[in-house]
């Protein structure tokens, strides 16, 4: 079975992180929760509400991380998954995520990249230049800024990324992340 680094930090879509997580485990996999420090991190819930023109955050569950950034060995894993919420503009300020994540491009890993996970894209330098992702929508300058080809579609694979606009696309997503990890 393959052991799977889910890199995330507080704020994190709440579906986003459980979803994948519970996946993973039901399929008998590892699913190792990464953060920024090994603690209890705070999820949240986004969702749109008339007449709200964007998504509104509530807090939501709490989730332990198993593992801090700075003793994740990329190495030691098959696959990657970075949810989305605010965690992602967050996290990839963090100096060790750049490394962490260019290590699963750099050897062809599994990587699920879903809503807002694409901003931490923007931080590799190279990762996603020339390739086909999707993201919530309001990511995409960052998908064009980094090199990407932003692709205006609910899901999209292309090689070893699995890429999603949102917690309501979870299950095809983690069905074509499964199928790749379990190649």
């Amino acid at each position: 079975m393959a052991k799977v680094l889910i890199l995330t930090g507080d704020a994190a879509e709440a579906l986003e992180v459980f979803y994948p997580y519970y996946r993973l485990l039901e399929e008998g996999h590892e699913a190792v929760i990464a953060a920024p420090s090994k603690k209890k991190l705070q999820t949240v819930v986004h969702d749109f509400v008339p007449p709200m023109e964007t998504f509104t955050e509530r807090m939501a569950y709490g989730l332990d991380a198993h593992v801090s950034f700075d003793d994740v060995n990329p190495a030691d894993y098959d696959g990657l998954i970075i949810p989305g919420g605010r965690a992602p503009e967050h996290i990839r300020m963090h100096p060790r995520v750049p490394e962490i994540v260019k290590h699963f491009f750099d050897e062809n890993k599994p990587v699920g990249a879903i809503c807002h996970a694409a901003l931490v894209f923007a931080v590799v330098p190279g990762v996603t230049q020339g390739r086909e992702l999707t993201a919530f929508g309001n990511c995409r300058p960052e998908v064009e800024q980094a090199g990407g080809k932003y692709i205006d579609e609910n899901l999209h694979t292309e090689g070893n990324l699995v890429s999603g606009q949102a917690w309501p696309d979870l299950p095809g997503f983690m069905k074509e992340f499964l199928k790749l990890i379990n190649q």
